[in-house]
């Protein structure tokens, strides 16, 4: 990965609950911007360490003086993970029309997220 490109990892004693990369959105003159990707251990799922992640993503971009966050591609399905950026502080500014082809529900949308620091 780039070096601009940080990496985040939660542990509880021995065991992996999560992880997340924290990196400029674009390069160049959209580098105030921030953008990150999670996984959560499935096994530790609805234990609230996503949120835990979320709120430190949001406290580390700032403290790495990035103005904004943004999410370009969140599958309106996963409401579970739309609601909690909505409780973080984001907003849904776009969306991009079956963009993703799901398993089970075929193409559905994919949105965009926004949230100012």
């Amino acid at each position: 990965m780039s070096p601009a490109n940080r990496t985040f990892v939660a542990v509880n004693e021995d065991q992996v609950m999560g992880t997340y990369i924290l990196r400029p959105n674009q390069p160049g003159l959209e580098s105030h911007v921030a953008n990150a990707a999670f996984m959560v251990n499935p096994k530790v799922r609805r234990s609230g360490i996503g949120r835990r992640m979320g709120e430190r993503a949001l406290a580390t971009a700032q403290s790495f003086e990035y103005r904004a966050m943004q999410f370009n591609f969140v599958v309106s399905t996963n409401e579970r993970a739309i609601a909690l950026w909505k409780k973080l502080g984001f907003e849904v500014v776009g969306k991009l029309p079956r963009a993703f082809q799901h398993r089970e529900l075929g193409f559905v949308d994919a949105l965009v997220m926004y949230h100012e620091l």
